[in-house]
């Protein structure tokens, strides 16, 4: 069962930007560390970044200085905004509890595609 809802995704030009939601009506964001993933194919599904509940960042490398990660705790949402993207960045994007080992999660939602093309 899906516990997580993302939005915003969809079609943007290189060096273009997007910014996606998630929202949630089984967890309280405000009251853990949450997440944003990715997919790219071929791979497996990796860490773009997390927000501690105390509302404390943190990128992997390949987006720092790009992305950038936020909670609404009034809203119960978590957003990424996404800016100078590029065809690598293409993907669906996920979000869920902080982990180093997304493979454990579950209650994953169905994401939202995100496609840099010219």
């Amino acid at each position: 069962q899906a516990w997580f809802a993302e939005s915003g995704g969809g079609l943007v030009q290189p060096g273009g930007s997007r910014t996606l939601s998630c929202t949630s009506s089984q967890v309280v964001f405000s009251r853990t560390t949450m997440a944003w993933y990715r997919q790219v194919p071929g791979n497996e599904r990796e860490l773009v970044a997390h927000i501690t509940d105390d509302d404390r960042p943190r990128y992997a490398d390949f987006v720092k200085g790009r992305f950038s990660i936020s909670k609404d705790n009034v809203k119960n949402t978590v957003s990424l905004q996404m800016n100078s993207l590029n065809y690598k960045d293409t993907a669906p994007y996920y979000c869920n509890y902080y982990s180093g080992l997304p493979g454990y999660l579950h209650h994953w939602g169905q994401g939202t595609l995100v496609t840099v093309s010219s």
